[in-house]
């Protein structure tokens, strides 16, 4: 077991893949570069055990998902991460396998993505929750960074991947679905424990000028597209039948259809809600295609305000559902 602060620290070390500016961590700051031409982008996210994840969650998702969570911030914004700080309050010192499984949980996703680790701090804390804090930075093209508060009248709303799986997930954790296989429980389980970041995609989308507004869905569609119509100025109107849904999501409501506001209302998807020109609409279809990415128009911008889904018949549904909220 580590045996103090400058021991954690040590374990740390390997995740700065020996970059200059890093100092191995040694020094209290890091150094890193911007091109010219470009913006440094700059998001953080605290996660705290029991409200973000589960306190028993394995050590490796609980490092992927506070990794991830920033990702999919600054890539909904178009740019291409470099790197990220760190910061964890300790309610007490972790064994050397659950600290090694824990700090794999960074490095994985971390080589996926070609970031590293810049620097950070580790404390301790009297709480008896485990509390991270990761401030992830990167860069895009000067006025190219995608805003949620841009969309135009006629625009088309898509949405990447499947929806609904996350809040899906921590309800099978909690028992309070119907019984599926194990392999879609596994599945949706691991959808609310390592969300994936759309990096290449919200590049894309930034860089050739696809998307005229985009968030990633951390809060539950019907909060998040809310976001992006008061933003905007306008109604997001959202069909409920065109909403991508996976098999294992779709088994639960086939077997509990009242479980629906928790598809349209979840969080921790972290899919990118975008909206689109009608012209543009050829290009995403080709864009799913090189992405390998499911990409779904789901609704359009009209003038209006606020956020209405529509059931097959055109009906607006009453969801009395809103996204998560801390306070």
């Amino acid at each position: 077991m580590a045996k103090g602060e400058f021991d954690l620290i040590e374990q740390f070390l390997p995740l700065t893949r020996g970059e200059r500016g890093t100092f191995g961590l040694a020094n209290d700051a890091a150094i890193l570069s911007v091109r010219e031409g470009y913006d440094l982008v700059a998001s953080a996210d605290m996660l705290v055990a029991d409200v973000h994840f589960r306190n028993d969650d394995p050590p490796g998702a609980i490092a992927h998902k506070a990794l991830a969570v920033n990702l999919s911030d600054l890539a909904a914004m178009g740019a291409r991460p470099l790197g990220y700080l760190l910061t964890i309050a300790w309610p007490n010192l972790p064994e050397d396998s659950w600290l090694t499984e824990f700090i794999n949980g960074f490095k994985k996703l971390q080589e996926h993505t070609d970031i590293y680790l810049l620097g950070g701090d580790t404390v301790s804390t009297k709480d008896t929750h485990l509390s991270l804090s990761v401030t992830v930075l990167g860069e895009v093209s000067k006025g190219r960074a995608l805003e949620r508060g841009s969309a135009r009248e006629g625009d088309l709303i898509f949405l990447s991947g499947t929806l609904g799986d996350a809040g899906l997930g921590l309800d099978v954790l909690n028992g309070a679905v119907p019984t599926i296989d194990a392999e879609s429980q596994e599945f949706l389980v691991e959808r609310y424990r390592r969300p994936s970041p759309r990096v290449a995609l919200g590049q894309v989308l930034a860089n050739e000028g696809l998307a005229s507004a985009c968030l990633d869905v951390s809060d539950g569609l019907l909060a998040d597209a809310g976001h992006i119509a008061v933003g905007s100025g306008l109604k997001g109107v959202i069909h409920w039948e065109s909403l991508p849904l996976s098999g294992a999501a779709q088994c639960i409501l086939d077997q509990a259809p009242d479980l629906w506001p928790r598809v349209a209302a979840g969080g921790d998807d972290y899919e990118f809600l975008f909206t689109v020109s009608p012209d543009l609409e050829s290009s995403i279809a080709k864009l799913s295609g090189r992405l390998g990415l499911q990409l779904t128009q789901i609704g359009r911008m009209q003038q209006g305000s606020g956020v209405a889904l529509l059931d097959r018949n055109g009906v607006e549904l009453s969801a009395q559902v809103g996204g998560w909220r801390h306070f």
